[in-house]
């Protein structure tokens, strides 16, 4: 008994410096080691400043803010931050390898993953916009539980939060995309969180108490759907649009600091509006909210749009590192991983039980039927449906 308490008091240390080397964060209870009360770093933790990352990377005035915290103690825990967290320059090499390690996280869509270059990338925002019916919610959904995956699978092996503003959240959307990737779907609901935002007030302070879960767990996706809903709303007029671009610009300064931090993958659903200053016959007359503050916060922007029947249209509007271009998929419970381009025969093809088996795979979901079936009409074949 002695011998076995004492090894697994080893295991137990073991998994403890394996979690510390895994973590690409400082957790803000390290100051304490340093000569920092821990009622100061409680303090902070309340704020939202739960790692060393957010205290080394904060101004003074914004750490003055925090109750209790003085100009003289704010300069005294950057310097700290500082020391501990390398804050200076660094070779072009060794960010390009850093780049290199960073994971992406699948959508569940063969095509899509290839437009985006291997899915969501993980550690910077993501905007998805488009009209309503587009896709943008269920695709949320979908990298609720792809993330959970592992790494070998295109996900992230870690778990989800959801801040929803709209009330379009449903839990059962996650279990169907569950079954679909042949996952239990009992954990996959126990590792997304939930939190509803009745106000732009409340999406800032959302952020806190993410911020604080994240630091006691392994987070790699955070959904805000949508993000603007609620700007809309609370600030209405041209009087009040300097204040609503203004209030705006912090909630996404927060959420790029959350993504560095601890190497998120940011997903902001964003509305559309209609552009008086376009054409009427113009082939797109719509363009996203938020203006130029949410664009260049956003590193990556994708719009989607309706396509042929229940099929959608995904285009890289803007990124730096992927080049614009398109991509059409199903949209339905389950993103199908196959393309539509697959579904598609010659005009002198006839289909025939073996060419079938070619394209339509044998463990096709529902969503695969519609382009199925304008293929064998297109091909001539009238019971098309039989």
């Amino acid at each position: 008994e002695q011998y076995e308490e004492q090894y697994e008091g080893q295991e137990q240390e073991e998994e403890q410096e394996e979690e510390g080397e895994s973590a690409s964060y400082h957790h803000i209870s390290e100051l304490t080691a340093h000569g920092i009360a821990s009622n100061d770093t409680t303090k902070l933790a309340e704020a939202g400043y739960c790692t060393v990352e957010s205290i080394a990377h904060a101004t003074i005035r914004k750490l003055q803010d925090v109750k209790g915290i003085s100009e003289g103690k704010a300069e005294k825990l950057r310097a700290l931050a500082q020391r501990i967290i390398p804050c200076g320059f660094v070779t072009a090499a060794a960010e390009m390898q850093r780049q290199q390690d960073i994971i992406t996280i699948t959508t569940g869509s063969t095509a899509l993953d290839e437009l985006l270059q291997g899915g969501i990338e993980t550690g910077s925002l993501t905007e998805i916009f488009g009209e309503f019916r587009t896709g943008k919610t269920q695709l949320c959904h979908t990298l609720c539980v792809t993330c959970q995956l592992p790494t070998e699978q295109g996900g992230g092996e870690g778990k989800a939060m959801y801040i929803d503003t709209e009330g379009c959240f449903r839990p059962k959307n996650l279990v169907a995309i569950a079954n679909r990737f042949g996952v239990n779907e009992e954990q996959v609901l126990e590792n997304v969180v939930y939190a509803r935002a009745h106000n732009s007030e409340s999406q800032m302070e959302l952020l806190k108490q993410a911020s604080a879960l994240m630091s006691e767990d392994r987070f790699v996706l955070l959904v805000v759907d949508s993000a603007t809903a609620h700007f809309r709303t609370d600030y209405v007029g041209r009087g009040e649009l300097s204040e609503r671009q203004m209030q705006l610009g912090q909630f996404l300064r927060q959420l790029q600091r959350l993504a560095s931090e601890y190497g998120l993958a940011v997903i902001l659903s964003n509305q559309v509006v209609a552009n008086p200053d376009g054409m009427s016959f113009a082939k797109d007359a719509t363009k996203p909210i938020g203006g130029n503050i949410i664009a260049h916060a956003s590193h990556t922007r994708l719009q989607l749009r309706k396509g042929r029947g229940e099929n959608r249209v995904c285009k890289v509007y803007d990124s730096p590192s992927i080049p614009e271009s398109d991509a059409t998929f199903g949209k339905s419970s389950c993103f199908c991983p196959y393309p539509i381009a697959t579904l598609s025969f010659a005009a002198d093809q006839r289909p025939t039980t073996e060419n079938m088996t070619d394209v339509v795979p044998s463990h096709t979901c529902a969503c695969i039927l519609p382009s199925a079936l304008v293929a064998l009409g297109a091909a001539g074949i009238e019971d098309a449906k039989d």
